[in-house]
């Protein structure tokens, strides 16, 4: 077994996306993430990739389209108002069906907000600031060891779909340090390897490879049949790259629904709730979207009085909880937003108060 390695999680964040055979990085520095592109930055070129700072994030995502296209293993990180700026690409690229991963260490909000950690970025990631039909698949790790996993996973899931992925990261977690295993490095993708392992991508070189990458379609009856076809694969998605975790569900007084950091908060409100004997259960969504509906299938509805989401937020993933639920349980919120994140005995405080209300 590999040694384990102390490391903050924006670096270990940028370590691995390198280890994944990340080529190409296109960002712009923004708290609390700013340790990315410093990395990458002093790392990448050492590694045969190259580091691209953009003028804005605009130009970043747009940057990082055209590599992407051209076949490029393409990384992109930023913080919450950032990653806004971004999603118009978003749109495009899931259009295009080009791959390329993003990472959000979010902050508060809305607008500028604030260099502390929230969660209400869940819509943005979830539903697309972009205009139109599209999704991508959202991840969201709980610790530093999560996330290098899933970073590392993220960029084949990209290629398997042609289509972005998000991985959410709140920005406790960007600046905490922990112990990680690194995955093994994975061959990155030369250019000349480019035209067999990418058929679809641009070339300006290779012969009979002659593809066009493009979003726009002005005949209404191709733009349909274009935005159908890529459904089909948001479908495969939901069937396919549902991930979560789920425990002492059988028999809960409560269930609480917590994703990120909140949910290892949330872990050990667990355990404060058991000494005064209330029996929790949590659900964790690892994917965000799609998101895991039929975990809550497992809830006892016969015993359990009350499903409780609790999120740095004023309540954006309540709205897939209680479609979860389907109005078989009442259903709660438990939320701190402005940077504030809840102390372990205030959510117990507060779900005992919840509780009495549903008696």
């Amino acid at each position: 077994m590999s040694e384990k390695v102390l490391m903050k999680g924006n670096e270990a964040y940028a370590e691995a996306a390198i280890l994944a055979g990340c080529r190409y990085y296109f960002g712009y520095p923004i708290t609390p993430q700013s340790e990315i592109p410093e990395y990458m930055s002093r790392e990448l070129k050492k590694r045969g990739g190259t580091f691209f700072q953009a003028e804005s994030e605009l130009s970043s995502v747009n940057a990082a389209y055209g590599c992407a296209a051209a076949g490029g293993s393409v990384f992109v990180s930023s913080s919450s108002p950032g990653i806004a700026l971004m999603q118009e690409g978003m749109s495009f690229l899931c259009s295009a069906e080009v791959p390329v991963t993003f990472l959000n260490v979010s902050r508060g909000g809305p607008g500028v907000g604030g260099i502390q950690p929230g969660q209400a970025d869940y819509y943005q990631c979830t539903r697309g600031g972009g205009n139109g039909d599209y999704h991508m698949l959202c991840f969201a790790p709980s610790n530093i060891q999560e996330a290098v996993d899933i970073i590392y996973e993220a960029p084949l899931l990209a290629d398997k779909y042609r289509n972005p992925v998000m991985i959410l990261a709140d920005g406790m977690m960007g600046q905490m340090m922990e112990p990680v295993v690194l995955p093994p490095q994975r061959e990155q993708l030369q250019s000349e390897d480019i035209p067999k392992a990418k058929p679809w991508a641009l070339s300006g070189t290779a012969k009979g490879h002659r593809n066009v990458i493009k979003s726009l379609l002005l005949k209404p009856d191709e733009l349909e049949k274009h935005v159908e076809d890529i459904f089909k694969k948001y479908e495969a998605m939901e069937r396919d790259e549902v991930r979560y975790e789920a425990s002492g569900l059988e028999d809960a007084d409560v269930v609480f629904v917590a994703f990120g950091t909140v949910a290892r908060l949330v872990n050990e409100s667990i355990e404060l709730l058991a000494e005064r004997g209330i029996k929790a259960g949590l659900i964790r969504p690892i994917s965000l979207w799609p998101f895991p509906n039929k975990a809550f299938d497992a809830i006892d509805f016969a015993k359990t009085k009350k499903v409780i989401s609790v999120e740095l937020s004023m309540g954006q993933m309540l709205t897939d909880v209680k479609m979860a639920v389907n109005g078989r349980l009442p259903v709660g919120l438990i939320s701190r937003t402005g940077g504030i994140v809840p102390t372990s005995i205030e959510v117990v405080e507060k779900t005992i108060a919840q509780l009495k209300e549903v008696r």
